[in-house]
């Protein structure tokens, strides 16, 4: 325990504070973060908590930040982050706390209400301003025609004038509104007048060019001025409503040219004497935010530390002057615990120490794993499926080697896997710059996360890439080719080659680091590669499966569920060793005892494995071929391929029925003892009913914290530990606990997990076969870019522009190499590695059904960005 291999021994214990220290200790164990609290006011309202009114101040004081900092946003200024980490502060100046903050919103509130009706004011002078300038144009220009056109355009709507009763006299008063509304709006604007006056107004509409600026949103507007012509009061209390219906603004405009140019030039003093104003109102508003700019970071950390302070204070019962919580930590950080408690209590002035009672419970601890930045992707990857269930064998050592290599596996391009070593190597490098420049890009962020796993997949697909010699499509004869071109001089310009190993190979030689490159040209290079891919995938799917089933045994040793030994993991070990395991031994078989001069005599493994099951055997004799593929290939196969099928099948009913049958004497015997204890006198309460009486006498050190069991002065336990049974306490039970299930649901749990692992033998072997179509995929995927691409933009452009033609299309090789082969494909290979550890392998060993350590700490608010982040 206590490692990476396991979760971090856990304790549950009870915590006494003194009631004036009890703020200073939770704040010291929130800065320290391995203490996660339990809440025992789960059934009491929010609002009927004993804190709830500090926690409604904090909340009040989040507001005011809240409305602070969304301000300084509006301005366009950026919130300074020193990287600080204030305490949290003593509860005596959230008073002073509230003050200053009152007087800053306060302030704040006053300058920028009177700053947007400076800015209103501002707008409706400036929309003034520009409706007499175009008003005064328009009536220089059509002054004199404007009842002649209005007649002529309301001429055809006389009789529906008629009909409306809106008839009016020809000798009233031409009177007009000057206006504005939005840009938006003026189609619906002109429809909706034109309906209600029975198009017996005139109206004209122009665009203004100038753009202005809402002064509460500071969105931009675009308006447009209209002018509307009416005869009679009738038609100028409906012109009016429409033109207040569609939200646009009428200003006073004179008839008289020159009162319109008196009040335009009235109107420009007033827009300057206003401008200064602004200017001034605008310093005044800068230096307030300026102010509370540098103190912001600081301030909303200490509200948060003061607020999640108190909302774990919540979580405690209060007993007259002390407060009783409960809480998980691992064993390790006890001294930690108490050192921070220590300095609690002095700063809370208490002259009481504060007590860490150990608690014996059957409650499941939560899951905790002390990981650095390196192992925390792994380990992420690993939760996902399901955290651990305390105590069990932790997959994410293995998966740290493991998950990259069956990825690459897939990948397996050296120049493609250097692309992602190097760039996951440039994110590594500048960590720090990249953390501190607060990534807010969700797929940025994701691929930064996992940089450190992008940078072993890389590593790795390099060393597969050199294996398959594979450098984008292309292979390289570094050692020098141990076959020889038959009936050709030159290979190099060879494009199609059938290679026989009997007729073209030199001395029987391999090439010293992965595949000859020869392969490459030749026509039969993907029969070759096929089968090696091919077999490459099950031998490595079987002995990762096989590793899964031996990881099984550190489990049951853990748990001391010896007997699962037996009637688990051997049956299982035999049922896929014998089966699986020995097919991958026959392909290493064939493989180094039959070269190309005899590979015409090489057994075929498929006909032999079915005929494995069907007890047919094919054995030499005089009237048949020697190298028939059909016959028995070395001595005693049928001995042992007979031995092989029994001992698999035999393990199936150990799987199936005896472990049932051991579970059902257990509990038969369980039930005997227990009717053996029946009351001899009124008041004995029997062994498992509500009340447990232990008579515990054991050693054990770390003062006092063993198994969860205070001490005695002689450094052992002796003391009579009543545990109720409350119904807010239940026990959970343990890592493969049947005992209490009835004899039905354990023979159908049983039965079920049986089934699953023999088909599942099966169909996982088969699912590694995603390892060679995903290898070929990507390799013809890279052959096809590099042919139908590349190498065609080689031969473009001939002898003066093949220059520029080739650096373009190598621009477009190079871009669709990274967004195909390196994006698509590398997604596609990742979430295929992830299924082959999710599924075929952490299901031989990993039940997965644990819950997280989540300690109460305040490293999530030093990492807040925004206060819009807060929820709750």
């Amino acid at each position: 325990m206590g490692s990476l291999f396991r979760s971090e021994e856990m304790r549950l214990c009870q915590m006494f504070l003194q009631s004036e220290a009890a703020y200073a200790c939770v704040s010291e164990l929130g800065e320290l973060g391995l203490v996660q609290f339990k809440d025992l006011n789960a059934g009491v309202n929010a609002f009927q908590r004993t804190f709830v009114a500090e926690v409604r101040r904090c909340e009040e004081m989040e507001r005011k930040l809240r409305y602070v900092e969304k301000e300084m946003l509006k301005e366009n200024m950026k919130i300074p982050n020193f990287r600080e980490n204030p305490k949290a502060p003593a509860p005596k100046e959230m008073n002073d706390l509230e003050v200053e903050f009152e007087k800053i919103d306060s302030e704040l509130r006053q300058v920028t209400t009177n700053n947007e009706a400076l800015k209103q004011n501002y707008l409706e002078l400036t929309e003034l301003r520009e409706v007499l300038f175009k008003t005064q144009s328009y009536f220089a220009t059509y002054g004199n025609d404007i009842q002649h056109m209005m007649e002529e355009e309301t001429v055809g709507q006389q009789e529906e004038a008629i009909i409306g009763g809106i008839r009016q006299q020809q000798t009233a008063a031409l009177g007009f509104f000057v206006g504005t509304v939005l840009r938006e709006k003026v189609p619906v604007f002109e429809r909706v007048m034109k309906f209600i006056t029975h198009s017996t107004v005139f109206m004209r509409v122009e665009e203004i060019e100038k753009k202005f600026v809402d002064p509460i949103s500071g969105d931009e507007l675009s308006k447009c001025m209209f002018i509307v012509f009416y005869q009679g009061d009738q038609l100028r209390l409906k012109v009016k409503k429409v033109c207040e219906g569609m939200r646009g603004t009428i200003y006073p405009v004179p008839d008289s040219p020159q009162e319109r140019n008196d009040m335009l030039n009235g109107v420009n003093t007033r827009i300057a004497d206003l401008e200064n104003v602004l200017a001034q109102s605008n310093e005044h508003r800068h230096r307030v935010l300026s102010n509370a700019q540098r103190e912001l970071r600081s301030w909303t950390i200490k509200v948060e530390k003061i607020k999640a302070i108190y909302h774990t204070l919540n979580m405690f019962k209060i007993h007259q002057n002390s407060l009783h919580g409960e809480c998980w930590f691992p064993v390790k950080a006890i001294d930690d615990i108490r050192r921070a408690l220590s300095i609690g209590e002095k700063a809370g002035g208490s002259s009481i120490p504060s007590i860490l009672q150990p608690m014996y419970t059957d409650e499941k601890p939560p899951t905790y794993y002390n990981t650095n930045k390196f192992v925390k992707g792994f380990q992420n990857i690993v939760d996902s499926y399901g955290v651990a269930t305390y105590g069990e064998v932790n997959p994410a050592p293995y998966t740290i080697i493991t998950f990259p290599f069956l990825f690459a596996v897939m990948f397996g391009d050296a120049g493609h896997g250097m692309i992602m070593f190097l760039f996951a190597l440039a994110l590594v490098i500048n960590e720090k710059s990249i953390s501190a420049s607060r990534i807010s890009n969700e797929i940025a962020k994701t691929f930064f996360g996992g940089r450190y796993i992008i940078l072993l997949m890389g590593a790795f697909s390099v060393y597969t890439g050199m294996i398959y010699n594979d450098i984008f499509s292309k292979s390289f004869n570094i050692f020098g080719s141990k076959w020889y071109p038959h009936g050709l001089e030159d290979l190099d310009h060879v494009e199609d080659v059938q290679l026989d190993p009997i007729t073209t190979h030199y001395n029987m030689t391999s090439y010293a680091i992965g595949i000859d490159p020869v392969w490459q040209p030749s026509t039969n290079k993907i029969m070759f590669l096929n089968s090696l891919k091919m077999k490459m995938a099950i031998i490595l799917g079987v002995i990762q499966m096989l590793f899964g089933i031996c990881l099984q045994v550190f489990n049951h040793i853990h748990f001391k569920s010896y007997i699962d030994i037996f009637i688990r993991f051997i049956p299982e070990l035999l049922f896929l060793g014998c089966l699986f395991g020995y097919l991958v031994s026959q392909v290493i078989y064939k493989w180094i005892m039959f070269d190309a001069t005899t590979s015409h005599c090489a057994p075929a493994l498929l006909i032999h494995y079915i005929n494995m099951f069907m007890f047919k055997y094919e054995f030499p004799s005089e009237g048949k071929e020697k190298c028939d593929p059909n016959l028995v290939y070395y001595k005693g196969q049928d001995i042992a391929q007979y031995a092989m099928f029994f001992i698999a099948i035999l393990s199936v009913p150990v799987l199936l029925i005896v472990k049932p049958v051991y579970l059902i004497c257990k509990n038969k015997k369980k039930n005997h003892g227990l009717s053996d204890h029946a009351s001899l006198i009124h008041h004995e309460i029997p062994p498992g009913n509500g009340v447990v009486l232990e008579q515990i006498n054991y050693n054990y050190d770390n003062e006092g914290f063993g198994n969860g069991r205070p001490k005695d002065g002689n450094g052992q336990v002796a003391a009579a530990v009543v545990i109720e049974e409350e119904e807010e306490h239940k026990p959970s039970g343990g890592h493969g606990d049947h005992e209490d299930h009835g004899t039905g649901e354990i023979v159908i749990h049983q039965a079920i997990h049986t089934i699953e692992f023999c088909l599942g033998c099966i169909s996982h072997t088969a699912s590694y076969l995603r390892l060679w179509a995903l290898s070929l995929a990507h390799a013809q995927l890279s052959e096809v870019l590099w042919n139908m691409v590349l190498r065609m933009g080689m031969t473009m452009g001939g002898k003066y522009i093949g220059g520029i033609v080739i650096f373009i299309i190598f621009f477009i090789w190079a871009n669709l190499t990274v967004a195909i082969l390196l994006l698509m494909e590398g997604l596609s290979a990742f979430l295929h590695t992830l299924r082959l550890h999710w599924v075929e392998f952490q299901s031989k060993f990993y039940v997965g059904e644990g819950y997280r350590f989540l300690p109460f700490n305040f490293k999530h608010i030093l990492n807040m960005e925004s206060l819009e982040e807060v929820t709750g």
